[in-house]
């Protein structure tokens, strides 16, 4: 299938791969926006320089991606799609950034609940399931609290719920709350962090 049929995913819009484009694997996937992108990483990048980041329900690994070119050390991928996880390689190699991204083919819940702990902690997690699936993103969060800063999550670190409007994650799951809201549209950034630390 060629890059056009597959569909594409926008731009990395800054950093060392500003400009790239992204191919999508499908077009049952929901690419993050260029609007999306620059709010979610405006508030994200300061905390993400030399550090690592998780990009859960990965489809075109946009988020990750943005990530690395912006200075994380390193990203990790998990999507369950092997057509995902072959794209997200693809968009690695095309900018030149696979030598900090780890794609692993993996139902999200069942990989955090397994292995997330041991392969923790990030500084910053982006959760991005269906949006028909609102149970999957309150279950993924739980997961993620469930081992207490330190575990999955930074003790200073954040999480971002991208999430259909009307479907918002609970506003605490175990020690994590919701810091913030960002709503473009349809969709809704929910970013939550731990328990007692400033808003960010």
């Amino acid at each position: 299938m060629s890059p056009k049929a597959r569909g594409r995913a926008g731009r990395v819009i800054a950093g060392s791969a500003r400009g790239v484009v992204l191919e999508a694997p499908g077009a049952g996937t929901r690419p993050l926006g260029d609007r999306v992108k620059q709010t979610l990483f405006g508030i994200l990048e300061p905390d993400l320089r030399g550090r690592r980041f998780l990009d859960l329900y990965a489809g075109s690994g946009a988020g990750g991606i943005e990530a690395l070119s912006r200075g994380a050390a390193e990203a990790v991928f998990v999507d369950r799609d092997d057509g995902a996880v072959r794209v997200i390689e693809r968009n690695l190699r095309a900018t030149h950034l696979e030598h900090a991204g780890r794609t692993v083919r993996a139902e999200a819940v069942t990989w955090l609940d397994r292995h997330g702990a041991a392969t923790g902690p990030y500084a910053a997690i982006l959760v991005d399931p269906p949006y028909d699936a609102p149970g999957e993103l309150e279950a993924a969060l739980g997961l993620i609290a469930r081992p207490g800063p330190g575990g999955i999550l930074e003790p200073g670190g954040v999480v971002v719920a991208k999430h259909f409007w009307r479907t918002p994650p609970p506003a605490r799951i175990g020690l994590l709350r919701s810091s913030r809201e960002r709503r473009f549209g349809e969709t809704t950034l929910t970013f939550m962090r731990w328990g007692d630390e400033e808003n960010g």
